[in-house]
This record gives structure tokens, sequence and C-alpha cells, in this order.
């Protein structure tokens, strides 16, 4: 049984680099689509589709290399808030992931967003994790 369902998410998308492969499924969640949603808007996967096949369902995220480098455009993901330390933020405290370039993933009141938006919106939550 695993606890924490988003840290295996980041894990298996982190292995899937770290190995090469093009296409990683990953058992599908509501916060998981969400998260995979903002990663996609940002650039930093290539594609995904949410099959509804069994009790669950899956997430299959196709992930986005430099054609010429092979390198992956996620150089880092990393959990931030987990089942045992809660990290919340208010607007005002929001983190800068290396800077600007970098994307902090929050779960909000208006849904899962990135810093950026949390900023524009002047709302916090809980930071779920940054990718860069």
């Amino acid at each position: 049984m695993n606890t924490d369902t988003i840290a295996d998410f980041l894990t298996r998308i982190r292995n899937a680099i770290q190995a090469n492969h093009r296409i990683v499924e990953i058992p599908a969640s509501n916060i998981k689509k969400e998260i995979t949603k903002v990663l996609h808007e940002k650039g930093f996967i290539l594609n995904y589709k949410f099959e509804d096949e069994g009790p669950q369902g899956t997430i299959k995220i196709a992930l986005k290399y430099n054609p010429r480098t092979k390198q992956s455009a996620i150089e880092k993901i990393s959990r931030i808030s987990k089942p045992g330390l809660r990290k919340y933020v208010g607007f005002d405290n929001l983190p800068r992931v290396i800077n600007g370039l970098g994307v902090a993933i929050l779960s909000t009141s208006k849904g899962v967003i990135t810093d950026k938006e949390a900023r524009k919106l002047k709302i916090g939550g809980e930071v779920l994790c940054y990718v860069y």
C-alpha cells in the first residue's frame, strides 16, 4: 500500500526520465490529473491521456526530451509537502524556484495552480512540489 500517492507519481516520472522512457503509465486520481495538466501547460511534458480502464483508471504521460541532446525537459522534480509534514504558505511567502525559472505547484482553494498564478490571485496553499 502506498500512503503518499503524489510522491509515487513524481517518483514514477523521475524513474522514467532516468531510464529514457518516452511514455510512463501512472494510476490516476483527481489530484494527479490536475498536476499533470499543470505540467503540460508549463511545457514540462509533451502530452498526456486519461484512460478510464479498471477501478481507478490510468494516466499516460508522454515525456518531453530535447531532440539533439536527448536531455529531459524536467531536470528535477521533488516533493515538498509530505503526509507527515505539510507545508502551507500564504500568498506573501510563495516560493520562487530557481529565481522564477522553475515552477512550484500548489494546491489552493482555486484548485491546483503554479506559484505565479497564486501570486496573481493573491492566494496561498499547500506546496505540493517543485519542478525545474
